[in-house]
């Protein structure tokens, strides 16, 4: 891919933007050479006013969603691009987030520009298990457990049973649940089926991936390693 492409699909700016950028010298490899707009550079050894490019192409980011923030491009209020470099909404292809975690939902949320593997992180098939630690306006009752893991429960307004999931209990009014699908609101609607309320829920694991190391609000990009363990 010409200089030029690479850099517009990385958000960085047109395409015009970016030879005038290449003409003024702000595009340059680690050894500080000049580049040209045919240059066929390693991405990796491409710096931009001397930074070192965003991720290539295939990308994929684990975000530590604070509460308060919408997975959309286009909602009002803080958006979780808004933690993000304001040039990843302008890549090409388009950074998207691999499920959602509604406004009042933090921990771990996946994007990428990779269709395939979006599609093969939520398919069925895949079976990505995802955990949740909840806590609980009352007191569990005791039988939630059994319910939830009996592949028998129905939602409101719903005609198919849930795949059964594993609740952890941690304390009177804490709990780990583990879900291997994802529906609207399922977490919360689940427990108000059994007649309690959800005050506080985060996503803290996504298959055997997690959130150590990166603070709330913060994101990192995802080693072949970090993506295997989606599937892990």
């Amino acid at each position: 891919m010409r200089l030029v492409k690479l850099l517009a699909n990385l958000g960085y700016g047109s395409r015009k933007e970016m030879q005038q950028a290449i003409r003024h010298g702000w595009v340059t490899d680690r050894q500080g050479n000049r580049l040209k707009a045919d240059a066929k550079t390693p991405h990796e050894e491409i710096l931009f006013d001397d930074e070192p490019l965003d991720p290539a192409q295939g990308v994929v980011i684990l975000m530590n969603k604070p509460l308060g923030y919408t997975c959309s491009t286009k909602d009002q209020g803080r958006l979780v691009y808004d933690l993000l470099p304001d040039r990843f909404r302008m890549r090409k292809p388009v950074l998207s987030t691999i499920g959602r975690l509604d406004k009042e939902t933090s921990g771990a949320l996946l994007f990428t520009d990779d269709g395939t593997f979006l599609h093969k992180v939520i398919a069925p098939k895949s079976n990505v298990p995802k955990v949740y630690d909840i806590t609980l306006d009352r007191p569990l009752k005791g039988d939630e457990a059994a319910l939830f893991a009996s592949g028998e429960m129905m939602l409101e307004s719903e005609d198919k049973h849930l795949k059964p999931a594993e609740l952890e209990v941690l304390g009177e009014t804490q709990a780990r649940l583990t879900l291997h699908e994802g529906r609207y609101h399922q977490v919360r609607r689940m427990f108000a089926a059994t007649g309690n309320h959800v005050t506080v829920l985060s996503r803290s694991r996504i298959g055997a991936l997690g959130l150590d190391g990166i603070e709330e609000g913060s994101w990192q990009e995802l080693s072949e390693d970090g993506k295997a363990l989606i599937f892990g």
